[in-house]
C-alpha cells in the first residue's frame, strides 16, 4: 500500500486554492476537511487505487467546499411529466403565492398583530376564515403537515382511548408513515375492524365501547383495491357516529378542492364533501393538489377543532409565517375561482393536448439531434389518484450514441439540473410539468447534453 505517499496535511493546506478557502471560511473546518479528504484517500489505496497526491486532494477540498456552499434545495426543471413529484418538492406554487411568502420574509410582518386594535392578533385569523368558506366547515386549523394533522387530532381527542379503523384503511402511506403508528404516538389504542377487501357499517357498530373516542377513516389515496370489495361511506360512518356520540376523524390526503372527473380522471374526495358528509374533522395536505405549500389542514366542527387548538401539540407543529402567507394566497385563487389559471398544479392538470404537442415540437426544432414527438402519459403523482394518468405529447430523444443514462446524468449536471424519464432506451421530456419560463435553460441544457 502507499499510504506514505499521501500529503500531509500542511502540505495540502499549502496549496493556493486550499490556502484562500481557509483566509475565506473558518480555517478549523477547511482543516477538518482536508483530513476527511485525506481518509477518503486512505480508503481508494485500500480498495487498490493510486496514491493522489496534494494538488488531487486540493481538488477533493475545494469541490467539498462548493458542494457545501451551494444553495439548497435547488431550482430543477421537471420534464419527468409526475405533476407532483415528492422528490422534486411536490407542488410548485402560483407567482402569488410566492410573493406572499417574500413579502413576509422582507423584515417585520403582522404575524400575530391585529393592526386594527394594536393588540396581539391570531396568525390563524385569515387562513382559517378562506378554509371555512372554501370547505363550508365552522372551523379550520393550519399545521405544518398532514402527518402533524392527524396526530394531533388523535393525540387531542383520543389519547387513552380507542380509535375504530377499517383494516383496510390502516396503511402506509410512504416514508415509512404508518396510520398504526402515529395512533401509538398519539396514546390512542387501534380497534382493527373488517377485513383487508371488505368492510361494513355494522363492523364500526360492533366495535363500539365506552372507550371508543373515534371512528378514524382514512382515504387510499396512493394505491387501489379493486375486485371483492365494500367500503362504508363517509355520511354512513357519520350516521353511526351519530346514534353512539362518536365523531367520525377523515383523512383525505390529497386535499383536492377541485372536481378531478373533470379533468378526464377518477373521482378523488373532497374536503368539502366530507363536511357535508358530516364528518368531525377532516385532514389533508396543502402541497399536493391542493397546490400549495407544505402545510397539513384540519377543517370541521368548531368544538372539536377547538380542542385541538388548545393542546400543547399544537405550538409544537404550528405552521410558520412564510408557509402561512403561501398557504393563504394559494386559497385566494379557490375563492376567486381562478385556481385553473394561477395554480401551476392545475395549470398543469388542465393543459390540453394541442397545446403540449405544439410545445414538445418547439422544442426538437431546437435541437440538431435524432428525436422525435410522440404521445405518453402524464401522472398526477404525490400520492394522489394511483393508476390515473393523463394523455400528453414528449419530446423524445435517440440516444444511441451516449445512451440514456449518459444523457440524463449530463441533464442532471445542467446549470438547472433537468429531470426526466427514461422509456425503451430513449430519453422522454413531458412539457405538462414544464413550467412557461424554463423553455429557455431546458435546450440549453439539452443542447449540451446531447452534443459528443
Amino acid at each position: 500500500m502507499q499510504f506514505r505517499n499521501l500529503p500531509s496535511v500542511d502540505s495540502v493546506l499549502a496549496n493556493q486554492d486550499v490556502a484562500a478557502a481557509a483566509q475565506s471560511f473558518d480555517r478549523e473546518w477547511v482543516v477538518d476537511l482536508v483530513r476527511e479528504a485525506l481518509e477518503s484517500a486512505r480508503e481508494q489505496i485500500r480498495q487498490g487505487g493510486d496514491s493522489p497526491n496534494a494538488g488531487d486532494v486540493a481538488g477533493s477540498v475545494c469541490q467539498m467546499i462548493d458542494d457545501t456552499m451551494r444553495a439548497e434545495p435547488r431550482h430543477v426543471i421537471n420534464a419527468t411529466g409526475v405533476v407532483i413529484h415528492t422528490n422534486l418538492g411536490r407542488a410548485p406554487l402560483s407567482r402569488a403565492a410566492i410573493e406572499a411568502s417574500n413579502q413576509a420574509a422582507q423584515g417585520y410582518s403582522n404575524l400575530e398583530l391585529d393592526l386594527s386594535t394594536g393588540r396581539r392578533g391570531s396568525r390563524q385569523a385569515q387562513v382559517q376564515s378562506l378554509l371555512r368558506q372554501i370547505t363550508g366547515a365552522e372551523a379550520a386549523l393550519a399545521v405544518n403537515n398532514n402527518a402533524s394533522a392527524m396526530l394531533l387530532g388523535l393525540s387531542a381527542l383520543a389519547s387513552g382511548k380507542e380509535v375504530v379503523v377499517s383494516r383496510s384503511e390502516a396503511v402506509e402511506i410512504g416514508g415509512g408513515f404508518r396510520v398504526p403508528d402515529v395512533l401509538r404516538q398519539s396514546g390512542a389504542t387501534l380497534v382493527d375492524i373488517g377485513t383487508t377487501n371488505r368492510t361494513y357499517v355494522r363492523d364500526y357498530d360492533d366495535a363500539v365501547t365506552e372507550n371508543t373516542a373515534a371512528f378514524l377513516k382514512v382515504h387510499a389515496s396512493n394505491f387501489r383495491v379493486e375486485g371483492f370489495t365494500a367500503s362504508v361511506a363517509t355520511a354512513d360512518l357519520v350516521e353511526v357516529g351519530a346514534k353512539r356520540g362518536i365523531p367520525v376523524l377523515h383523512d383525505v390526503g390529497s386535499g383536492s378542492l377541485m372536481l378531478t372527473e373533470k379533468y378526464g380522471m377518477a373521482h378523488e374526495p373532497t374536503p368539502q364533501e366530507s363536511i357535508k358528509d358530516g364528518a368531525g374533522l377532516v385532514f389533508f395536505s396543502g402541497d399536493k393538489l391542493l397546490g400549495g405549500p407544505q402545510a397539513g389542514i384540519v377543517v370541521g366542527k368548531k368544538d372539536l377543532v377547538d380542542v385541538l387548538a388548545r393542546h400543547p401539540l399544537a405550538r409544537a407543529v404550528r405552521i410558520d409565517k412564510l408557509s402561512l402567507a403561501s398557504l393563504t394566497a394559494t386559497l385566494v385563487h379557490y375563492l376567486r375561482g381562478e385556481a385553473e389559471k394561477e395554480i401551476p398544479v392545475w395549470r398543469m392538470i388542465s393543459t390540453p393536448e394541442v397545446a403540449l404537442k405544439k410545445r414538445a415540437k418547439s422544442w426538437q426544432k431546437g435541437l440538431e439531434c435524432p428525436s422525435s414527438v410522440e404521445q405518453s402519459r402524464s401522472a398526477v403523482g404525490g400520492g394522489s389518484l394511483p393508476g390515473e394518468t393523463l394523455p400528453t405529447w414528449v419530446l423524445s430523444l435517440d440516444c444511441q450514441a451516449l445512451g440514456p443514462e449518459e444523457v440524463m446524468r449530463r441533464l442532471r449536471g445542467s446549470n438547472t439540473p433537468v429531470i426526466a424519464r427514461i422509456e425503451e432506451d430513449r430519453v422522454l421530456l413531458d412539457p405538462r410539468t414544464v413550467l412557461p419560463e424554463e423553455d429557455g435553460p431546458l435546450l440549453d441544457a439539452l443542447r449540451a447534453a446531447v452534443a459528443d
